[in-house]
């Protein structure tokens, strides 16, 4: 059985190619009013049929994109991630926690301040995709975040110099490293600490991803270094337009 939404088009297709098909006989009466098929009538089937075929792909394929949306989400909800809460201080000074962001989009990426290169590319895309949605009329903003790895150098004052470097909203947090580490483990990043050179410089190890709350403060998606910033935009938009609350 096609579905409900596809029977218009195809009923009234097979109306006209059964009409188009039946064999034009010479032999029937002048005044029967039969004849070939015009040019029109078969063009008009033609396009009715090729409308129901799209009708039909096109619900299939959202189906397909439901079904593994839908799977996407159950397993980003059976692995735990960003369900914790967190209590951290942001660049000004104030404390922050989850609940802070609630009824909010959040773009959040951990890094470090004296990352030599990718934490700033990414950082750049992050921002980056933050601005293309700002500048589509009818989106709600997202809130860009970034959480420190390295909460023995980056103090208030460093991540307050280093954020201001990518976008005016962009809230940088730190806290202590045990408040860190929490914030770490609820979204299941990796980081470590390397060995330090003769000035006492070192590099933090840790996990490259984007990841993306709803509203309801809930681990939406995740984006790895791979995304461009064009496909993060794309999928967040998605995501807004298909959002709809757990809370009601």
């Amino acid at each position: 059985m096609w579905p409900l939404r596809t029977q218009g088009p195809w009923r009234l297709a097979l109306a006209h190619l059964r009409r188009a098909a039946r064999p034009y006989s010479g032999s029937q009466g002048a005044g029967s009013g039969r004849g070939p098929p015009s040019l029109r009538t078969r063009l008009v089937v033609t396009g009715l049929f090729g409308t129901g075929l799209a009708v039909v792909w096109l619900s299939a394929r959202a189906e397909k994109e439901r079904r593994q949306q839908l799977q996407r989400m159950e397993a980003l909800r059976s692995a735990a991630v960003g369900q914790g809460d967190f209590h951290l201080v942001d660049h000004t000074g104030q404390p922050r926690s989850k609940a802070d962001f609630a009824g909010q989009w959040v773009l959040l990426y951990f890094g470090f301040t004296h990352c030599p290169d990718i934490c700033p590319e990414e950082l750049e895309k992050l921002t980056g995709v933050v601005r293309r949605l700002e500048a589509e009329r009818g989106l709600p903003p997202v809130q860009p975040l970034f959480i420190t790895v390295d909460p023995e150098r980056d103090d208030v004052a460093a991540v307050a110099r280093y954020v201001r470097e990518f976008h005016p909203r962009l809230l940088g947090l730190t806290g202590t490293p045990e408040q860190v580490s929490q914030a770490g483990k609820a979204y299941r990043v990796y980081y470590s600490k390397g060995p330090q050179d003769e000035d006492k410089d070192y590099i933090v190890d840790h996990s490259i991803i984007i990841y993306l709350l709803n509203p309801d403060g809930l681990f939406t998606d995740y984006y790895n270094r791979s995304k461009t910033e064009e496909q993060i935009t794309d999928s967040v938009r998605r995501h807004m337009v298909r959002f709809r609350s757990v809370f009601g």
